[in-house]
């Protein structure tokens, strides 16, 4: 049986713990605090644990409220799902497709994707998340998505298949000042003792451990000196003058007049964006989807 007093405590602990105040929290909720406080004090008592820490400044979450805030907020966005699907259902609405995508597939891909989607299936209602790519193969695990649009590459598990969408040559941002700057090509291995600006491994590992054995495999270990969490940020960090980053060439777009790009002598290819889906959820919308991409590969 479904406990709906219990679902409305835990979103009620959600606006408290994100707002760190019973005030705010009640005024975001549209009700008075005493009955906030009274029945967060309802839930403590159930669960047997102090969730905050009152004080005249607002409410900090306890190490056990801060424990559990990442599955209730988890748990809030499922039922918003969950709640979005009821009422597609009772309109008449014939479905609903999650896709999970990184920032640059949100330019790239999915504007002609949605596009055509609305054309095809009028219906349809597609609730699109942004992602990294790291968290791309659990979200399709856990079905959280029904596709993703990340940078993935390789063996993804069992039941994960990818396509690749979207590759790029990598070139090197600098700094217009920077030495290197004068040359038409920049050799890899010329970059052995310069602070590189790298997109996180937590981000995106795949992405991240290929390029360190690219750069091993020419003779040196990269000195790493900030890992960002999008390509947007490496080029902010060139033009603070923070060092160099390699990049996709198509980002030059994105440079400010104090970031040069200048191409490798070796011609390094990488995967910019891939389709990935959950092969043991079967989706006809999301087979039908992957044999058309298949076709424009």
């Amino acid at each position: 049986m479904i406990n709906f007093r219990l679902i409305r405590h835990l979103w009620l602990f959600l606006a408290v713990a994100e707002e760190q105040n019973f005030g705010r929290a009640a005024k975001r909720l549209g009700m008075s605090q005493p009955p906030l406080s009274e029945q967060i004090q309802v839930l403590e008592q159930a669960l047997k644990v102090t969730l905050f820490e009152r004080s005249r400044r607002g409410a900090k979450l306890t190490p056990v409220g801060a424990a559990i805030l990442p599955a209730v907020r988890k748990f809030a966005e499922q039922l918003e799902r969950l709640e979005l699907a009821v009422e597609e259902a009772v309109a008449g609405q014939s479905g609903l497709l999650t896709i999970g995508a990184i920032s640059t597939a949100m330019f790239d891909v999915l504007p002609g994707l949605i596009e055509q989607l609305k054309r095809e299936y009028p219906h349809l209602t597609v609730s699109v998340r942004e992602i990294d790519s790291v968290e791309a193969v659990p979200a399709l695990e856990a079905g959280d998505i029904d596709l993703a649009f990340a940078r993935l590459d390789g063996d993804l598990g069992a039941s994960i298949r990818s396509l690749p969408l979207t590759e790029d040559r990598l070139v090197v941002a600098l700094p217009g000042d920077h030495p290197l700057a004068s040359r038409s090509r920049v050799s890899l291995s010329s970059l052995a003792n310069e602070p590189l600006v790298m997109f996180s491994r937590k981000v995106s590992p795949v992405y991240f451990d290929n390029l360190i054995a690219t750069c091993r495999a020419s003779g040196f270990s990269p000195r790493v000196l900030h890992e960002v969490r999008s390509v947007a940020s490496q080029i902010a960090f060139v033009s603070y003058g923070q060092g160099i980053a390699l990049v996709p060439a198509s980002l030059k777009k994105l440079a400010p007049a104090n970031v040069v790009f200048r191409p490798l002598s070796q011609k390094l290819q990488v995967v910019t964006t891939a389709m990935a889906w959950n092969t043991s959820r079967p989706n006809p919308l999301v087979e039908a989807l992957v044999t058309r991409f298949r076709a424009k590969v």
